[in-house]
């Protein structure tokens, strides 16, 4: 199964409760989809923006607030995700596209903004090291990047801790334990 399929799969299924369980699986998850607006410099005002891994448009939403009058492409892997944008943000100025990063023709010089929520640990590092560029090169001149995620390194020597700790937080969360 290509990472695209598997990644889709998984985000189809996880897509009837995203923001429920992303708000019980990551800790101060709203705190940090309000970063995503309230970070950006108060004399930014993007006509275009890229969320890229949008799941179901919850960083989308918070920009719209914000910068109403942009352009927003969201790409995803996941089909039903871009079924739950579609219907979110129906009469937006909202272009949904269902790719996977690495099928994504990036255009050159085309976004003032580009955002990536939680989508980024799903890229091997060498697909970390490819897509950053491109993103760059994506972004028009004085156009911003912003990314936010959950994950650390395999390799940090605090992983196996850290893991355990957000375990514990994740099953306090739910306590018919279901979750792992």
């Amino acid at each position: 199964m290509k990472v695209k399929d598997s990644i889709a799969a998984e985000f189809d299924q996880f897509s009837g409760n995203y923001t429920e369980d992303m708000t019980k699986c990551v800790p101060h998850y709203p705190k940090l989809l309000t970063c995503f607006s309230d970070c950006l410099p108060d004399d930014f005002s993007p006509d275009t923006v890229l969320d890229l891994g949008c799941g179901n448009g919850n960083v989308t939403a918070l920009l719209l607030n914000r910068f109403p009058h942009a352009h927003y492409t969201l790409l995803d892997a996941s089909p039903e995700m871009l079924v739950l944008c579609k219907q979110r943000f129906a009469g937006k100025n909202v272009t949904c596209i269902e790719r996977y990063f690495r099928d994504y023709d990036f255009p050159r010089c085309r976004f003032d903004l580009i955002t990536a929520s939680f989508s980024l640990h799903h890229l091997d590092s060498g697909e970390k090291q490819w897509i950053f560029p491109i993103l760059f090169d994506a972004l028009k001149p004085g156009g911003l990047l912003t990314c936010s995620d959950l994950m650390i390194s395999k390799q940090h020597d605090q992983y196996e801790t850290l893991c355990k700790e957000w375990m514990l937080f994740v099953d306090s969360q739910y306590t018919d334990g279901v979750k792992w």
